[in-house]
């Protein structure tokens, strides 16, 4: 491969956030996203960097003051002012491959997810943060059509897995055919083959699919996945087809993969919508996993066992994100890696 698609394991310098402020959607529960961001940082300083998107020097001034009240190691936060439409770091945030050695920093566009909502500014973020010290020093890439950080996943190894509902779907790059994708996501990402979910969605999910709140790899071999036990459960026969899917799939070598289901999260429901919560919208950090809970002390218990069984070496940590879903996200969404080669030793 002449670039490598880095998996989320790959070592890290941090995390990119965009902190929610009164102009976002999170508006109408903005003190609770606000508390659940705050856990997250404390969270994520535990163990790398965190790099925080706001708006002022104001709106900087009071994160670092709740930061601080919290007891998070401000040593360790850093600020970038900017800018942007909302706070899904996920989806707008630069993807990093490697090339001949060296970090590259492909900066796809972003119309959130098919122009359901505002995105000019956020279609910016990446443009931005190549100019500042942190980033500046990397060799950077445009890439001109749409990719979500969200919508794809990588052993690190030549594998992509997604998903045909978000990929496909015409309200991304209508005029690219499935072949044609798949080519741009060899070019782009130096994957050499493609593992095509053709089923599993979630009710009150706004990518069409997004293979981040489904299925998941933690190392080359192991996949996380999204399972429904509950036949009377809208998602049964979606979620069931998938697992099929997925046991189908083969590892480069041969082998079938390693696969590890975590049930469904008990319905949660908010002004009688089903909102999308999933076990399965954790994230990666260096010897950790966070892993987002919603409430409910016996599933969040199981999905916890579930995680430890997939990541036996990493330290599971549970993160409250009932609030993120209310904005149809969670954890892993509002969250982009910044590999260790990437961040300048001198910022």
């Amino acid at each position: 491969m002449s670039r490598q698609f880095l998996p989320e394991w790959h070592r890290q310098w941090g995390i990119l956030l965009a902190w929610p402020h009164e102009e976002t959607d999170w508006l109408d529960n903005l003190a609770e996203a606000q508390a659940c961001y705050i856990e997250l940082a404390h969270a994520i300083t535990r163990f790398e960097h965190v790099l925080i998107i706001c708006l002022s020097e104001g709106h900087q001034v009071a994160i670092r003051s709740a930061l601080g009240g919290r007891g998070v190691d401000l040593t360790r936060v850093h600020f970038e002012t900017m800018q942007y439409d909302d706070t899904w770091a996920r989806d707008f945030g630069f993807i990093t491959v490697f090339e001949q050695g060296k970090p590259l920093l492909l900066d796809f566009k972003f119309n959130a997810w098919g122009g359901k909502f505002e995105s000019s500014a956020d279609d910016q973020i990446n443009q931005n943060l190549f100019a500042r010290a942190l980033f500046k020093h990397n060799t950077f890439e445009v890439q001109p059509w749409v990719l979500e950080g969200g919508s794809i996943e990588t052993d690190g190894l030549g594998t992509l897995l997604t998903t045909e509902y978000c990929l496909l779907n015409p309200n991304r790059n209508p005029d690219l055919s499935r072949s044609d994708i798949e080519a741009k996501l060899g070019a782009a990402l130096g994957v050499e083959r493609i593992l095509w979910l053709s089923r599993g969605s979630l009710e009150g999910d706004d990518t069409d699919a997004h293979i981040d709140t489904l299925a998941r790899f933690v190392d080359e071999q192991t996949i996380v996945y999204m399972r429904c036990s509950d036949v009377t459960d809208s998602h049964f026969d979606e979620l069931q087809a998938m697992e099929s899917e997925l046991q189908l799939m083969r590892q480069p070598n041969g082998q079938p993969y390693r696969l590890v289901p975590i049930d469904m999260p008990v319905m949660i429901e908010s002004d009688g919508r089903r909102l999308g919560a999933s076990y399965v919208n954790f994230l990666l950090l260096n010897g950790a996993v966070l892993l987002p809970v919603y409430g409910d002390a016996e599933a969040d218990e199981q999905a916890i066992e579930a995680m430890s069984k997939a990541c036996p070496d990493r330290a599971i940590v549970p993160i409250n994100c009932r609030a993120l879903i209310e904005q149809n996200g969670s954890l892993h969404c509002i969250t982009m890696q910044i590999p260790e080669e990437v961040a300048s030793r001198e910022s």
